[in-house]
């Protein structure tokens, strides 16, 4: 197998602004503004930086950043769902997350700005209320505004981000800086990255929280790959074990959590140069190693004759099924079709799924794609996802999954047209609803068609009778955090919700509060018995009221609550 480094590894020169060096490098620099620039594998972003003029003209092709316009009608329902436009933002949003407390935060990416939404008095985000949070620090004389990042909701309630592909300006850096927030003193803290070889870059990483509550996080860049484990406490690492099936590099790569704790990932670059890589493998919590997961029935990256390294997200379902999409952008002279395949995590076997529709392009006839683009599961067990017309291009649709089937709906109200799908990042909200940021200040909410699955639901065993304003109460029950992550992407964002979410909402008034939770088992396995602690929110109002517990988008059955 040839090298990683006689390659890729000249991405360090990208870093330094190599990508815009020679001809062509003023028209790319100029070009920059008001662009979204694209995750791009290190392969990708090397070899721009030896084909400047490729570059330029790769730059000048890109949509522009959408703007701000605001819908009308405000609403679009359709038959297979509705979409419905997001109060404006202060400014244009990526890579959300949704904190214990029931508030989603977001980024004005690849700046220091961060804003944070509201949910109104009956619990609808559409109609919320924006503000203004903490920036990002600075940090050894560099100020820290990522895009492409590492990112996670801690069981502390705590949000974590680190590395960042691009870190302002719009030019490659991978990024080994990192910050935790602090929503109650809404503030940012610094975090080194992990200490020895291979973290010099984190970049657009691959991160997760395992079952057990731990922060994992990847270096995109480490030749051969590393990990590395979180305490939260002190905010110091722990080096665990890292993929080494896949050619000892684990870029572009995602992680996923499965019902035995363990964490899949789909490696890109086995056979480099040459591609098609169809293993996977595990990591195995218990003994902090990676073992085989198997072979896909079909390469799922981007073929390497297209350059890209690109792969889809990959979504856990009920039933432990996993559903990884493809990444394959359909280059000149590749066969086009996006595929999909079905991994059975109790099984441990891998199926072909269905091939994306070649509904994309001008005319809606060219294959679509989901090399970098976000995936949910919806309440009701489909799956919600968006593709365009080839790497970072345009026109973005979406569809849904049910089974094996997979149906076009009806793209947002807003900037679908002009968009690529890496533009979007989903997140599962507490209504259910899918909220979907695409860099502009007007975020939407999806709404499905289907009820909630009975499968899906929490059930609390154990809860108090009343309760007071400012105290803390201790809750158990099963399946508290779900049986899915909710929300992917892929290396570059993660949006995971699989966690408690804790709503009184008043008998009388119908008033709607969120309290905040921490101290939870952040796994997906079904029926798993867990508690969380739950603060009941200053404000709330007093009486007879209902308190239920939800795990992505799904409500437990009610119990009664006194809020003294």
């Amino acid at each position: 197998m040839v090298r990683l480094s006689n390659r890729v590894w000249a991405f360090a020169g990208v870093a330094a602004g190599a990508v815009l060096a020679g001809s062509g490098a003023a028209a790319a620099a100029d070009s920059l503004a008001g662009k979204i620039m694209p995750p791009m594998s290190t392969a990708r972003a090397a070899y721009f930086a030896s084909h400047p003029a490729e570059y330029a003209a790769f730059i000048a092709g890109l949509q522009d950043r959408p703007g701000d316009a605001v819908p009308g009608p405000r609403v679009l329902k359709t038959s297979s769902g509705t979409w419905t436009a997001v109060t404006k933002a202060p400014a244009g949003l990526c890579s959300p997350l949704l904190l214990t407390d029931g508030t989603v935060i977001a980024a004005d990416c690849d700046t220091k700005n961060w804003y944070k939404l509201a949910p109104d008095s009956a619990g609808n985000y559409a109609d919320g209320t924006w503000t203004v949070l903490a920036t990002l620090p600075v940090i050894g004389g560099t100020q820290y505004q990522p895009q492409y990042h590492a990112s996670a909701v801690l069981p502390d309630g705590r949000a974590i981000i680190m590395g960042g592909e691009y870190n302002g300006g719009g030019k490659e850096v991978w990024t080994n800086l990192g910050a935790i927030y602090d929503p109650v003193a809404n503030t940012w803290t610094a975090v080194t990255a992990p200490p020895g070889t291979g973290w010099t870059n984190i970049g657009d990483a691959e991160s997760i929280v395992l079952s057990n509550g731990t922060f994992m996080l990847g270096g995109c860049c480490g030749d051969p790959a590393v990990d590395a484990l979180l305490d939260p406490t002190t905010l110091t690492w722990t080096a665990t074990g890292a993929p080494t099936a896949g050619g000892n590099y684990q870029d572009e790569q995602g992680y996923e959590l499965l019902p035995n704790n363990n964490v899949l990932t789909i490696d890109v670059w086995t056979n480099y140069p040459n591609g098609g890589a169809t293993n996977a493998e595990q990591y195995d919590a218990a003994t902090a190693t990676w073992i085989s997961a198997g072979n896909t029935p079909v390469s799922l990256p981007d073929p390497s004759t297209c350059g890209n390294w690109e792969i889809g997200p990959a979504v856990l379902r009920a039933g432990g099924e996993v559903v990884a999409f493809g990444g394959n952008t359909g280059c000149s002279g590749v066969t086009p079709t996006d595929p999909t395949a079905i991994y059975n995590s109790k099984k441990g076997t891998w199926a072909a799924g269905p091939n994306i529709p070649a509904t994309c392009g001008l005319g809606g006839k060219t294959s679509c794609t989901l090399a970098d683009a976000p995936a949910a599961l919806l309440p009701d067990g489909n799956i919600l996802f968006a593709a365009s017309a080839g790497y970072a291009q345009s026109p973005t649709h979406f569809f849904e999954l049910a089974g094996k089937k997979i149906t076009q709906v009806s793209d947002p109200l807003l900037n679908a047209n002009k968009s690529s799908s890496y533009y979007y990042n989903f997140l599962v909200l507490p209504n259910g609803q899918i909220l979907s940021t695409d860099f502009s200040s007007t975020a939407e909410v999806y709404t499905p068609v289907g009820a909630p699955l009975a499968a899906f639901a929490p059930a609390i065993t154990s809860a108090p009778s009343s309760v007071t304003s400012g105290t803390t109460y201790t809750l158990k029950g099963t399946q508290l955090s779900g049986v899915s992550q909710g929300a992917y992407y892929g290396d570059d964002a993660q949006m995971a919700t699989n966690y408690p979410i804790v709503r009184i909402t008043n008998t009388a008034s119908g008033a709607v509060v969120y309290g905040k939770t921490t101290g939870f088992t952040p796994s997906v396995k079904a029926k798993l018995k867990s508690t969380t602690s739950f603060s009941v929110p200053a404000g709330i109002q007093t009486g007879a009221s209902t308190l239920v517990v939800i795990a992505n988008g799904v409500a437990s059955a009610p119990v009664n609550v006194t809020v003294q």
